[in-house]
Formats: C-alpha cells, sequence, structure tokens
C-alpha cells in the first residue's frame, strides 16, 4: 500500500497509512495478523504499542500449555490463539506495553483502575504466566511469583467503565460528559472526585450506572496499600490515558462489537438447573486477605488440579458416559452433582457434546458472563459515549473490529446495525477509511 509523506512519519521511523484502515472479522483473534502486518510494514512500531481495546471481554487470558516461545513464530501462534487469550501472547512478544480495557458497566471480570504486573515465561512450565494476583488471572492458574518469570515484559493495564450518554436530570446534564465536549468515563479525575475513604462504588458514574459488584475504587489518600489481590486500585484520569496516548505515538484502536450489546451463549445452551451444576462444579474459591505468596501460590496449585480433573473427567465421557464412568468421576470430592448433570443432558440430546461442557464451564469461575442484549437507545447511548472519547484522543494508527457475531456473543440481529454505526463514528472523526470487511471477504474503499 503507498503511503503518503508525513515529516512527523519520518521523525518516528514509521511509515504513514494515507488513509485509516479498519479490519472487521468475525471471531476477535483474527486481527492480530493484521497489527503484526502493520509492525512489519512499519506502520507500526515493533514495541511499546499501545493498545485501546472496547469489549464486554478483557480477552486477556492465555493459551494455558502453549511454550511462551511459539509467539516467535508467528504462523503457528495464529493458530494456537482463541477469541479469550489472543492478547497477552503480543504483550510477551514485546508489542504491546500498554492495554486500556474499557467496558460497559454490565462487564466486572477486572477490578477497576491502573494494574502494573509483568508477563514471562515460567521457568518451570515454559509456557507464559503473569505476576498480577487479580481473581482474573487466578481463576485460569496464570498467576506466578516473579522469581519465576524470566525474559519479563512490564504492562499497564488501564481498566475503565464507560458510561452510556445519558442526559437524563439537570444535575447530570451539568456532570455527564461536560455538555457533551469530554468522554464520561466511570473514574474521572482524581482532583475532582475524591472522596475521603474508600467506596464500593465509582464517583464518576452518576446515577443511571450499575454499581460495582466486585472490589472497589479508591479514590482518596486514606485508603491503606495492602497486596494487589485485595487492594482498591488506583483512579485513572482521562488526562493520564491522553498523556500515555501521546507519548507513545502509534496506537492501535480495537473494538468489539459486544461491547453496545452481548449474549452469554452457554445460557441458551444449557438449562437453568444445568447452569447451576456447573457453576458449582467449576466455582473458584476466592483466595482471602493479606495473603503471602505461598498461600497465592497453593491457592493457584489447588485452582489447577480441578480444572485438571475437570478437564479429565469430561474428556473420559467423551469416550463413554455409562452410568459406571459417570458414578466413578461423581464418587471424587464435590463432584457428586455430576449425576445429575449427565443425565439431565442426555435427556435432552443423544450424544452431549461433553468438550463444549467443560468450555461452558471454564466460564463459570468467580462471575458469570456478561449477558446484556441492549435496547436501541442503550446502543444509541454507548455509541456517543465512544464518540466523545475517541474525539479526545489521538487518531489511531489502524483500527481493528470484531464482529462476534457467529458464535453468538453480539446478538446476530443487532450486529450488522451496530458495525454500521460504529463506521459510522470512524468516518466522522477520521474522514476517508479504508475498510477491510474480512468476515465477507470483500474490501471496499469509503
Amino acid at each position: 500500500m503507498e503511503t503518503t509523506s508525513d515529516p512527523a512519519g519520518e521523525r518516528d521511523g514509521l511509515r504513514r497509512y494515507p488513509a485509516l484502515p479498519v479490519w472487521v472479522v468475525e471471531d476477535h483473534q483474527e486481527v492480530l495478523p493484521f497489527i503484526y502486518r502493520a509492525i512489519g510494514s512499519k506502520h507500526l512500531p515493533a514495541s511499546d504499542i499501545s493498545f485501546v481495546h472496547f469489549d464486554s471481554h478483557p480477552d486477556l487470558l492465555i493459551p494455558v500449555n502453549m511454550p511462551a516461545d511459539t509467539v516467535f513464530d508467528k504462523e503457528t501462534l495464529f493458530g494456537e490463539l482463541s477469541i479469550e487469550n489472543w492478547i497477552m501472547p503480543a504483550v510477551y512478544a514485546g508489542h504491546f506495553s500498554h492495554i486500556v480495557w474499557l467496558h460497559p458497566t454490565w462487564a466486572q471480570q477486572i477490578r477497576e483502575g491502573k494494574h502494573h504486573f509483568a508477563v514471562g515465561k515460567d521457568i518451570s512450565t515454559t509456557t507464559i504466566r503473569v505476576t498480577s494476583t487479580d481473581h482474573y488471572f487466578l481463576s485460569d492458574g496464570l498467576y506466578v511469583t516473579e522469581d519465576q518469570l524470566e525474559n519479563q515484559k512490564p504492562l499497564q493495564l488501564d481498566v475503565i467503565t464507560v458510561k452510556p450518554y445519558k442526559l437524563s436530570n439537570n444535575e447530570e446534564e451539568k456532570d455527564a460528559v461536560s455538555s457533551a465536549k469530554k468522554p464520561k468515563l466511570a473514574l474521572e479525575d482524581a482532583e475532582n472526585t475524591a472522596p475521603t475513604n474508600c467506596d464500593s462504588r465509582s464517583e464518576g458514574l452518576g446515577k443511571d450506572a450499575v454499581t460495582q459488584t466486585r472490589g472497589q475504587t479508591c479514590l482518596g489518600p486514606s485508603c491503606s496499600r495492602s497486596p494487589e489481590s485485595q487492594d482498591p486500585q488506583p483512579a485513572i484520569s482521562t488526562g493520564e490515558i491522553l498523556d500515555t496516548l501521546k507519548k507513545g505515538g502509534a496506537f492501535v484502536l480495537d473494538i468489539d462489537l459486544d461491547f453496545f450489546s452481548v449474549k452469554n451463549p452457554f445460557k441458551e445452551m444449557f438449562t437453568q438447573e444445568e447452569y447451576k451444576i456447573l457453576q458449582q462444579l467449576y466455582q473458584f474459591k476466592k483466595p482471602g486477605i493479606n495473603l503471602t505468596e505461598e498461600d497465592l501460590v497453593d491457592c493457584v496449585d489447588t485452582r489447577i488440579h480441578q480444572l485438571e480433573d475437570l478437564e479429565a473427567t469430561f474428556a473420559d465421557l467423551c469416550d463413554g458416559d455409562d452410568e459406571e464412568t459417570v458414578q466413578k468421576w461423581a464418587s471424587n470430592p464435590g463432584m457428586e452433582s455430576l449425576v445429575p448433570l449427565v443425565q439431565s443432558l442426555k435427556k435432552r440430546m443423544e450424544v452431549p457434546d461433553y468438550e463444549m461442557v467443560h468450555q461452558a464451564g471454564l466460564t463459570c469461575d468467580y462471575s458469570e458472563l456478561p449477558h446484556h442484549i441492549s435496547t436501541e437507545q442503550e446502543i444509541e447511548d454507548l455509541i456517543k459515549s465512544v464518540y466523545y472519547l475517541l474525539k479526545n484522543l489521538p487518531k489511531p494508527t489502524l483500527v481493528t473490529i470484531a464482529r462476534s457475531s457467529l458464535d453468538d456473543y453480539c446478538p446476530s440481529e443487532q450486529v450488522d446495525t451496530i458495525q454500521e454505526k460504529v463506521l459510522d463514528v470512524l468516518r466522522s472523526l477520521y474522514g476517508t477509511l479504508d475498510i477491510h470487511l474480512v468476515y465477507s471477504a470483500e474490501s471496499s474503499p469509503s
């Protein structure tokens, strides 16, 4: 692709696209090759890229058994990734150093605020692991102590709730998006909102926003510091993100259309009773407070064994789900409810897909997958929020969009409308776009 001459581009050694490329894929991990292509063509730097990620899901897990060195063989890497684990390998490869996860009010998988931790190679398993003690990573068995990691890459992760743009009364009219001049995030500038203690609700959310149910956001100086697994994270100001992005230069804007409306597809695959049993079987027992590193390692070991046992159980059931096999596994501690689960599944289907049952179970740890099918008005309010937020950020180097509709995360009856609204926002902000509709194998200039 030709590029125009640009003095700034010459100064930082990066090439410039004549029109902003927008890659639209179906499954989210399919965007990574286009980001790598931009690195290869020197439109993006090879390291210290900021990644601004609008999504109802963090997508920050890691392929559990993948050797860390796989990241240096990109074709093999792309074949190993799936929708929940495609970002962190790019962190370990040294490409992303700052991730901003912007999520709607119904998605609360990672504690709000700033997170600083290392991503590296576990010296005992040679897999990619992290030093973060957030429940999101603990529940997947991804935490290790710092002395267990080699080739460490520091990561700054900012987690921010985006409030729907809404003017519902006079008080909010003054407050919301500063009369449409700036994005209204869950966390506003600390100096403007700092209370004197910790509140389990983000001060900047306003009356119509969802109260945070897990963790706390601390904006005040009186909050004491404790290990990361329990400590409220410091507030993030919009200005800080702007400063980081401006300092860092090139950044990728990434949007999953399920940010605007999302389903938990597993809820439709299973009855309420079956889903409840899966939650019991796969439940992650959250660690207590003030734990030592040793306690955290024990917690992760216990969790890994629990998940390995469950994987072995359902793999065995794939080979045969006769009563004797089911009883054998159900006799293990905490597995009693396997019997009614299998009975219920076999009543409803001739051959239950036990691999899918296990995949569904893995999403039932300390919280459910987000499920919020938005109204047209809610979608419109979030579209406005995204517009005002992006208006305050520099222009990205490229945009990646995931539809997430074939696997039923973004409702199929809404996805095309949402996509068109998002493209309209991008056009109004950035002018001519170079749109690649990868999911339909078409490309069209806009």
